[in-house]
């Protein structure tokens, strides 16, 4: 089998840490480009714009995504113009807007566009799915909290508008509730805590309600120190559901049913390759559509400002 040819547009963080090891661990991807202003990788061709890359002789067959989310939209519009498959690393994009352009361009063209939601395919996920299926949802927490510190050190964007603050962890939370429960959701109010010196919330608490009533609240926060907490609970009917370590550990009344390594960016990478063989696209914006919301409706209050 001819491997894809895969070029990786963004060398910071994340694509080091998943990236980088998902794709070299899947004899279906051959990375041969990486495009970066500010890093290379030893061994694999260099560009520091696509453009110039799409203008070498370096062959690409697809590109995964992992630049900040404001400019996205024009570099994912050079590469299917060119003919490339796109993964975009989550959030899929600045705005539904821009997403939803990208859909149609990829399908004018029949070619894969997958936005991706790697928090899905943490090995506790699709069990707690399977288990609250046929299950009435009587009430469900959210419990998302990090340190920003340490995990987005130096990472300005994140504060710019469109970085989305506390709400790039969180929709990570979103995406998990999203892909569980059984009925959709709405939100009903919320709050979101802006520093006075930055654009984008670093704290914010979400009251949502399902179809049926249930309420969901959702309490993130860019500050936490010490542990961190990962954790969506959900009320049954049949007892409490438990989703801890961001989807890596389920729990049915306390006890530990489901737990694994985790392979969340290797499941990106094996839908990816399939989504290509398929022919088809994987266009999900509802964790996005849902923190759009919060920025819609929610009260905004000032908040200290926040220096690293």
């Amino acid at each position: 089998m001819t491997p894809i040819r895969l070029a990786l547009v963004g060398l910071g963080k994340i694509a080091r840490d998943q990236h980088l090891p998902s794709i070299a661990a899947d004899p279906r991807f051959e990375l041969v480009a990486i495009v970066s202003r500010n890093a290379e990788l030893d061994g694999v061709a260099h560009f520091t714009a696509l453009a110039d890359l799409l203008a070498s002789d370096v062959a690409v067959d697809a590109v995964s995504l992992c630049t900040p989310p404001q400019p996205r939209h024009p570099l994912a519009h050079l590469a299917l113009a060119a003919g490339m498959h796109v993964m975009l690393e989550k959030p899929p994009g600045a705005t539904l807007s821009e997403v939803e352009d990208l859909r149609q361009a990829a399908a004018a063209r029949s070619l894969t566009l997958q936005t991706t939601w790697h928090s899905r395919y943490a090995v506790g996920v699709e069990p707690a799915r399977e288990w609250l299926a046929e299950r009435p949802i009587k009430a469900v927490r959210i419990n998302w909290k990090e340190d920003v510190r340490v995990w987005h050190p130096g990472q300005d964007w994140i504060w710019e508008a469109g970085g989305l603050g506390v709400f790039d962890p969180a929709i990570n939370a979103l995406s998990i509730v999203t892909r569980i429960l059984p009925r959709p959701f709405f939100l009903s109010k919320g709050v979101l805590h802006v520093p006075e010196n930055r654009q984008s919330p670093i704290q914010a608490e979400l009251d949502f309600r399902d179809a049926a009533g249930a309420p969901i609240r959702a309490e993130l926060d860019f500050l936490q120190t010490g542990p961190q907490s990962w954790d969506i609970e959900v009320d049954t009917d049949d007892g409490q559901l438990k989703l801890t370590n961001g989807g890596a550990k389920l729990w049915i009344d306390g006890q530990l049913i489901q737990e694994g390594p985790d392979r969340e960016y290797p499941g990106l990478y094996d839908a990816f390759a399939k989504l290509i063989a398929d022919g088809a696209s994987d266009v999900d914006v509802s964790p996005l559509r849902h923190v759009a919301d919060a920025f819609l409706l929610s009260e905004r209050v000032t908040a200290p400002a926040f220096v690293e």
